[in-house]
């Protein structure tokens, strides 16, 4: 097992949990033997699972968290007092370099929370934001910050900045990926004061492709590649690009059914639609990591299915092959990046 990539997954958390996350498990330890899967949680629950699907390889382990955290339960308390639950034990994992990753589609604060109290901030990191992807017409761009980090400092989003542009060009494989600052407009005096105070950081920071503010409206042609805000603002984008896509898809299959004649019509175009839809799916691309910690931590949605969970693995295989980890510290400790932070301490100040 010592040559082999070791991911914890959170057996436990998830509106589908175990079944869904334990087959996801399977599918993903079945398509990679270089990993080894520890799926966290109550074993018996978990061992059940396993042999109801009839796995019996030595590929997945079980590891015992007798406890869950809930949605709604308040995160730091749930982190403190809940030392035996499957976040705080597979986090711990990691920590102890025990596990090199861990993913959980459980409770989002607790998962944030627990990241940077239990794994810890890699060096020169002020914030690590969630960072998702989400679909464009041209590819995927990556939503950064979108659940961490709702009062943010332009320092705080110059470097979602950079660590988005770090991954997007090491596993998404865009070269030199297009960073923008989401804005009501256009115009570079245009925003509120955290927009008007980042947009010069940006603009002057080496290192990165800064193309401008970006309006939410063209987010979805994929002009940029790495879309830059706050946790507020990106968690409110993402929650409405999801219930938009929701409805359209929705509509477009009430409108398929309305009479007899759209549904000749539908079975014609089924095929073309379906492969043209199937990019704006959420399980196509895995779970959101928490970037600039010391290990690797990646929330999957609450709704998750094997499917997803098989791609998250995927997802921390490439991550960790890429060792983002290191590009992130190596780059936010270097001189161009102290650079930028004395040049962003400046303008903070000539701005009050």
């Amino acid at each position: 097992m010592n040559d082999k990539l070791r991911i914890a997954v959170d057996a436990m958390g998830g509106d589908n949990a175990p079944d869904e996350i334990v087959k996801g498990v399977i599918d993903a330890v079945g398509k990679c033997a270089d990993i080894h899967v520890f799926l966290v949680g109550k074993q018996d629950v978990v061992k059940a699972v396993l042999d109801r699907y009839g796995y019996s390889g030595d590929g997945i382990s079980a590891v015992n968290a007798d406890e869950v955290i809930d949605p709604d339960e308040p995160p730091v308390i749930a982190i403190r007092s809940k030392k035996n639950s499957s976040i705080v034990v597979g986090m711990m994992m990691v920590r102890r370099g025990e596990a090199d990753a861990f993913i959980s589609a459980g409770s989002s604060g607790a998962i944030l929370v627990g990241g940077q109290v239990i794994v810890g901030r890699s060096k020169g990191v002020e914030r690590p934001p969630l960072a998702p992807l989400i679909p464009t017409k041209t590819g995927v761009s990556i939503l950064v910050d979108c659940g961490a980090n709702v009062d943010a400092k332009p320092t705080n989003l110059l470097q979602f900045a950079q660590m988005g542009s770090i991954y997007m060009e090491h596993v998404v494989g865009i070269p030199n990926p297009k960073v923008a600052i989401v804005n009501i407009g256009v115009e570079e005096e245009k925003g509120n004061a955290l927009v008007k105070e980042t947009f010069p950081l940006l603009k002057a920071c080496p290192n990165i492709n800064f193309i401008g503010s970006i309006e939410a409206r063209d987010i979805p042609a994929g002009i940029a590649d790495v879309i830059v805000c706050d946790a507020f603002v990106g968690n409110v984008i993402l929650k409405f690009y999801e219930g938009s896509a929701a409805v359209i898809l929705s509509k477009i299959k009430e409108g398929m059914m309305s009479s007899f004649r759209s549904k000749i019509g539908a079975l014609l175009v089924k095929p073309g639609l379906k492969k043209a839809l199937s990019g704006f799916h959420a399980d196509e691309y895995g779970g959101a990591p928490l970037l600039g910690l010391k290990g690797l931590v990646v929330k999957a949605h609450g709704s998750s299915k094997a499917r997803e969970i098989s791609i998250a693995i995927q997802q921390c295989i490439t991550f960790h092959n890429q060792k983002i980890n290191e590009r992130i510290s190596e780059y936010l400790n270097s001189p161009d990046s102290s650079a930028s932070s004395q040049q962003a301490g400046g303008s903070a100040r000539d701005g009050k």
